[in-house]
């Protein structure tokens, strides 16, 4: 055991980040010329808005770059800081590691405002290893976004990522891992973070730790080293403090039992007073 425990640590997983960003390839192209409405029922969306759905998640799903990047203004903006050659670059980088990531697209809700349609949708993405590479593709990922995308005259303009959940697993036997995270704090604002391993541990041990990393376009292309420590009790337990400035925080626990691993990350928003 002795001769184990050491190696377990010296393999310290490098964390692919920014996984949220890419549902953006969720994007919708619709043109209105109606006036601001509420926002309407998915039933009631135009067959032009949900063909454009489709077309856009077969792209995604076919790892078409270019055919998906059609659908971006030249002056895109992404509320965590991106246009549009920035996008382009990340989701050549993701593709590039994950080439096997398949996309649904479900829409919430859509209202027209002037020109502009205003459409919120949720995403899930699945991904399986890929055999014969290095570790870093060698994870199974599962993430659930949603979004907003304001879109004017077939482009996407603006975009904005409202929740994320991404897990990414490896292993025969990935921990079951349940995460407690409020979705949103104040500025300033102490909050739990809880990362509870479902099944016993019996004889094994768990290594872990907990992320904390703000938001930023220039950390997309840029993957995290995660050190992991040795875990006394079933999992991780931490109180964290909002920074003093609103923004929007990744939160990360990393479970290691064994071979087997998880990794979970949300998004947490941090807002004002």
């Amino acid at each position: 055991m002795t001769k184990i425990i050491p190696s377990l640590i010296k393999r310290n997983k490098t964390l692919p980040k920014g996984i949220g960003l890419f549902s953006s390839l969720l994007a919708i192209g619709l043109s209105s010329s109606g006036q601001f409405a509420q926002a309407r029922e998915p039933e009631n969306a135009p067959s032009t808005l949900t063909k454009l759905l489709t077309q856009i998640d077969t792209a995604a799903n076919q790892g078409n770059v270019k055919a998906v990047m059609q659908f971006y203004s030249p002056t895109f903006t992404h509320g965590d800081g991106l246009n549009r050659k920035g996008m382009e670059q990340a989701l050549t980088g993701l593709w590039k590691r994950y080439p096997k990531l398949r996309y649904t697209t479900k829409l919430e809700s859509w209202r027209s405002e002037g020109n502009t349609i205003i459409a919120e949708t949720v995403t899930n993405i699945s991904g399986l290893p890929v055999s014969g590479n290095n570790s870093n593709n060698n994870l199974t990922l599962q993430s659930t976004i949603k979004s907003r995308q304001k879109v004017t005259g077939l482009k996407i303009v603006h975009q904005d990522i409202l929740s994320e959940r991404t897990q990414l697993t490896a292993g025969s036997k990935p921990p079951q891992v349940e995460i407690k995270l409020p979705q949103q704090v104040k500025v300033g604002e102490k909050y739990s973070f809880d990362a509870i391993v479902q099944e016993p541990l019996g004889e094994d041990f768990l290594l872990g730790t907990a992320i904390e990393e703000p938001i930023q376009a220039n950390k997309f292309l840029k993957p995290t080293i995660a050190n992991l420590q040795f875990l006394n009790v079933g999992g991780l337990f931490k109180i964290g403090r909002a920074p003093s400035t609103p923004g929007t925080q990744w939160i990360s626990a990393v479970i290691r039992r064994g071979e087997n691993m998880t990794i979970i990350t949300q998004r947490l928003q941090v807002v004002k007073k």
